[in-house]
């Protein structure tokens, strides 16, 4: 009998030295938990997009000159920052989704679940250097000259 209260004491010790060693400190989290807050932010983000492309289309109806001058202030290279940006959120968005169905259902995927999101981030990057360039190569040519 002293031998469980000794150790139900110990425990109960342990337990308050190690709540007492956490209180204070600040989760600064790792990659998967960037990764998670990532994926919701692009989510929300396409959301938003997806939202007002069915207003501004919407437009069309209602308006066809509104419609018309919606348009054009989308050929602005401010917009065209944006529209980088919702590529890149929208491809982020749609890897990790993937990354997140395999850790979800592959038996193997918890297992390698931080070698897939470093393989996403190299693949994000692949696609985006091009992808960039070729988004915003008529935009730096219309504002600093160009062929």
């Amino acid at each position: 009998m002293s031998t469980t209260a000794s150790t139900a004491t110990e425990a109960g010790a342990s337990d308050r030295a190690g709540a007492s060693r956490r209180k204070g400190t600040f989760y600064r989290g790792d990659p998967g938990m960037w990764s998670w807050v990532l994926h919701r932010i692009t989510g929300v983000l396409t959301f938003f997009f997806l939202f007002v492309h069915v207003l501004d289309t919407a437009l069309v109806r209602v308006s066809p000159n509104t419609y018309d001058q919606v348009i054009e202030t989308y050929k602005t290279p401010i917009v065209n920052l944006l529209e980088v940006g919702l590529v890149g959120a929208v491809l982020y968005h749609a890897l990790n989704g993937i990354r997140v169905m395999l850790v979800d259902f592959w038996e193997k995927g918890p297992k390698y679940q931080k070698p897939m999101l470093w393989t996403i981030a190299v693949i994000w990057v692949a696609v985006m250097l091009p992808g960039a360039f070729f988004m915003l190569k008529r935009t730096v040519e219309t504002l600093f000259g160009g062929n």
